[in-house]
């Protein structure tokens, strides 16, 4: 059956992988989170200078 091979197969490429350690996982986490905030703080900074900008003219 073309489900069992399927399986089969997966479960031989998972054991291939390379899994990252706890120390690795938490450090990208944190650069995630940090890449996230700073975004977050870009956008909203300029969505309220447009939003000022825009109800000044109007």
């Amino acid at each position: 059956m073309k489900i069992v091979q399927f399986v089969k197969e997966a479960k031989i490429e998972l054991k291939k992988v390379k899994w990252p350690t706890r120390k690795e996982l938490i450090d990208s986490t944190k650069v995630v989170l940090a890449t996230s905030f700073i975004l977050a703080a870009f956008i909203g900074g300029i969505d309220f200078v447009l939003s000022q900008l825009i109800t000044s003219l109007l």
